[in-house]
């Protein structure tokens, strides 16, 4: 097996309908510009709230790592 290297990067997704769909639309969004995909790891979770304390958007941070190809 060779080696390889893997570049880390945070994302943060939203949803107006869960966390799981936040996660998916960071992911989503970052295969359309990046290859070779490996790992989403979610490192948090929140809620955007408006002024009368009701949920506005889920928002999940993800770390999301895919194979460096650079110099």
């Amino acid at each position: 097996m060779s080696e390889s290297v893997y570049k880390v990067i945070e994302l943060i997704g939203t949803s107006s309908e869960s966390w799981e769909k936040a996660a998916a639309a960071a992911v989503e969004r970052a295969a359309k510009s990046l290859r070779d995909l490996r790992v989403a790891e979610v490192v948090e979770l929140d809620l955007q709230l408006d002024a009368k304390g009701k949920i506005e958007a889920y928002r999940a941070k993800l770390n999301v790592s895919f194979k460096f190809e650079g110099t």
